[in-house]
């Protein structure tokens, strides 16, 4: 499979999708169709881990003062799946791989930059 998780309205996430040849991709815009358990369930089997791709960045991370609170699995798989901005964004999966996020060292990866 090869899919982009993304958000259309997101400067970051366009400016990655300009670098990759996203044809071979199938892309899902999280605000327009957000992610549901089957979906999450396939990221958590490349990742064993929701807090992998869970946002701290996320708006609402701060307005319900959740760096404050201790946070299980369970609860990171359950806000991804109550807002779309939870998940870490980009996800591109490519095939058995995963890149989550947007950090230098993720896009190189993807890019198989040095």
């Amino acid at each position: 499979m090869k899919k982009i998780y993304y958000l259309k309205t997101c400067d970051t996430c366009k400016r990655i999708l300009k670098q990759l040849p996203v044809s071979d991709f199938l892309l899902q815009d999280l605000k327009s169709e957000p992610i549901n358990v089957a979906q999450l369930e396939t990221l958590y089997n490349l990742t064993r881990s929701y807090e992998a791709l869970f946002s701290r960045l996320a708006k609402k991370y701060k307005q319900m003062d959740l760096k404050n609170q201790v946070l299980t699995e369970k609860d990171y798989r359950q806000l991804i799946l109550d807002d779309y901005t939870f998940l870490k964004r980009p996800v591109i999966v490519d095939g058995t791989k995963i890149f989550i996020g947007s950090s230098k060292k993720t896009l190189n990866a993807l890019l198989n930059k040095p």
